[in-house]
């Protein structure tokens, strides 16, 4: 009783809301592996049949010169591929300094998702035998291009171009969503869909340069979405059975 009326003050109520790890149901993570599952035969249906994102490449490529002409320019290449990408890696690191500061465990497991998920697409990407357009035979380059999950030919370039990694800086945003829910449900689908409208918006602009094929990007924020949340599940378990535990043994 004495646990329990501690519990209930108005006090420790607001401390647990702003910082307590929560669990997100069993039915969160069926519907979300149900989507992600039907997305990977998606995204491998158009990463094995190419000419979608050959398509799409061409619209950035002059056969004339054999180049991309937006390959070197100023503008992507500052506000997309740098000045983006370094305010996300800002707004994480001070996410976490906070959380730290706070000594609140939400904002620090979040900031770290926020590199979680770029950590995985770099590991994945420097083990991938696939180039970028712009190394590519058909775009001006040396390469040979293969499908997804093919055995890499010979000439394969310098590969290390798939899945989208700009694009997972993006991507990552939608960690914002752990932050918020349960609470602010409407703030936190929010940041969801901003992260994959950021994702897709960044790695197009590595589309416009020839540095990456679409559906690279489209790998990417599946990716980043899967690790993110296996690691909350997974942290979020943890932390509560720990705390369930410490309290059992505290009655």
């Amino acid at each position: 009783m004495q646990l329990s009326s501690k519990l209930n003050t108005p006090t420790t109520r607001n401390e647990i809301k702003n910082s307590t790890i929560y669990c997100l149901s069993g039915r969160f993570y069926a519907i979300n592996f149900i989507l992600l599952a039907f997305l990977a035969l998606v995204f491998l249906w158009w990463s094995r049949n190419e000419s979608l994102d050959i398509a799409i490449s061409q619209m950035w490529f002059d056969s004339a010169t054999m180049t991309f002409p937006l390959q070197h320019n100023r503008w992507l290449d500052l506000i997309n591929h740098r000045l983006l990408k370094d305010v996300i890696i800002a707004g994480a690191v001070l996410l976490l300094l906070r959380g730290l500061y706070q000594r609140n465990g939400r904002r620090i497991l979040v900031g770290l998702l926020f590199g979680m998920g770029p950590l995985v697409i770099g590991i994945l990407k420097a083990h991938s035998a696939h180039s970028c357009p712009w190394d590519l035979a058909m775009f001006g380059g040396k390469a040979a291009t293969f499908a997804l999950l093919d055995a890499a030919p010979v000439n394969s370039g310098p590969g290390q171009c798939f899945p989208g990694g700009h694009a997972s800086s993006g991507f990552a945003v939608m960690a914002l969503f752990f932050l918020w829910w349960p609470e602010r449900p409407g703030r936190a689908l929010l940041a969801l869909c901003a992260g994959i409208a950021l994702g897709l918006l960044m790695g197009y602009g590595q589309v416009m340069r020839g540095a990456h094929f679409f559906s690279h990007n489209l790998w990417a924020g599946w990716w980043v979405w899967l690790s993110q949340m296996l690691i909350f599940a997974g942290v979020s378990y943890w932390v509560n059975k720990t705390r369930k535990t410490k309290r059992d043994g505290s009655t």
